[in-house]
């Protein structure tokens, strides 16, 4: 049903047309219907047909959309495309330049009233924010995205949600990420709601919590089935810019449905080209689990190749991340300066609020380096810095094998006593319940 004011305020805008064109209400009124009838509509006092207002929109020539909601002729048409601009500018790495756009789109949008518009615009301003790290504000824009489209099927909703747990995620908050991306693939999966799409989004967005928790099979499992679920695109790029040209030419012509259909079309395959860090993010997975299974050639060759995909996309603190996958395998295939180098390169995209446990691996793994060179002061700070880290944000089970490193390092050098501070810390975080695993699998779609 047509979005429309209330009565009172259709009659004020009827009166106001009508007599900015110097008509009368007779003229307004003729053949259908009689100066009476025009009279108490634009008193207010009569809720007007679709039939009748349809009339008056033509006798006032005005879009019928304009003449009950005050929006003018294709305004959400036109709305949407720019929203497609934005997303396209997205989608190729302006992050900044994205926001800004959408910024102004989301207070066109909330001007007019237009409720999806202004979810689509706040989903957008969150993917720019968790590119630039604001994860704070990330979060606060995927929370409003989410509340505007509560009423909607839940396929719709698991952008914003995905999107919450990605913030949550990146900030160290594991378990809850893995919490909000696990219920809604079982919900997804248990109630017949198999959207490839949808679902696609969420198993490659719980690879890096899955893999930080120590949850490796989950993980590798969440990997193929993201992979198998992977949109098959010729060149999305070129297809979404053909589709973004034709709904210019049909909005010209005024064929307004058909311009929206392409424009929905050019908007999946700029979600689809976003998806690039989703799927090198199964790249760097598989090299994780060549690298477990000592493929350790095969596993440089993934890793090298999710950091290139990241790097198109500019996601930085994604590439961070990477980076130190990749410098754990080339440090196992001695070539530890390049992997120092690689670490020290990337530590300034991380904070304690932002990727700690991908900051707490650099310095662990620079740790490890600095001992096999003999550089002991440089390996504890290192290990101490990384210690704190992890405390933070309750990665146990990487938090275990740190203290092994720090307990046998400060052995060495002497100290038993805090050696054993150390291992004693390590033991507690291994078996305390709970802290390494997770609950059932959610349920898997029908591939």
């Amino acid at each position: 049903m047509q979005e429309r004011d209330d009565p009172v305020t259709v009659g004020r805008r009827v009166q106001q047309l009508r007599t900015e064109r110097g008509l009368t209400q007779r003229q307004l009124a003729e053949p259908a219907y009689t100066p009476a009838y025009i009279s108490t509509l634009e008193a207010g006092r009569v809720r007007a047909s679709d039939e009748a207002l349809r009339h008056i929109a033509g006798r006032l020539g005005v879009g019928f959309e304009e003449l009950v909601s005050g929006r003018p002729a294709h305004l959400a048409t036109d709305l949407r495309l720019r929203l497609t601009e934005a997303q396209r500018t997205l989608a190729t790495g302006a992050a900044e330049e994205a926001a800004v756009l959408y910024a102004g789109l989301f207070e066109e949008a909330e001007a007019h009233g237009l409720s999806v518009e202004q979810a689509t615009a706040l989903l957008g301003m969150g993917e720019c924010a968790l590119d630039t790290g604001e994860l704070g504000r990330a979060r606060e824009f995927f929370e409003r995205a989410e509340l505007w489209t509560a009423d909607e099927p839940l396929p719709v909703r698991v952008p914003a949600i995905r999107g919450r747990a990605v913030s949550h995620y990146l900030a160290g908050e594991l378990r809850y990420a893995v919490y909000l991306l696990e219920t809604t693939l079982d919900e997804l999966n248990r109630s017949g709601l198999h959207d490839p799409d949808a679902l696609l989004l969420l198993y490659a967005s719980a690879i890096g919590p899955y893999m930080d928790m120590g949850a490796h099979a989950r993980a590798a499992q969440a990997a193929e089935l993201a992979l198998a679920l992977a949109p098959q695109a010729g060149d999305p790029a070129l297809i979404a810019r053909m589709h973004r040209s034709v709904a210019r030419t049909l909005l010209a012509e005024g064929r307004v449905a058909e311009a929206d259909a392409s424009l929905a079309k050019a908007a999946e395959l700029y979600r689809q080209l976003q998806l690039r860090t989703e799927l090198a993010n199964c790249h760097w997975m598989r090299g994780y689990v060549c690298a477990q299974n000592g493929e350790l050639e095969r596993a440089e060759g993934e890793l090298r190749e999710a950091l290139a995909m990241l790097s198109e996309t500019r996601a930085a603190l994604y590439r961070s991340q990477a980076a130190v996958e990749l410098a754990d395998v080339l440090h196992r295939r001695d070539k530890s300066e390049e992997a120092a180098a690689l670490l020290n390169d990337v530590l300034g995209d991380f904070s304690s609020e932002r990727g700690a446990v991908h900051a707490a691996a650099a310095h662990r793994l620079l740790g490890i380096i600095a001992e096999d060179a003999r550089e002991t002061e440089a390996a504890e700070e290192h290990y101490v810095r990384a210690l704190s880290l992890l405390e933070r944000a309750g990665a146990a089970g990487d938090l275990a094998d740190l203290c092994r490193l720090l307990g046998d390092l400060l052995r060495r050098t002497g100290r038993v006593e805090a050696a054993l501070d150390a291992y004693r810390t390590g033991l507690g975080h291994r078996t305390a319940p709970g802290t390494t695993t997770l609950g059932p699998a959610p349920a898997q779609p029908p591939l």
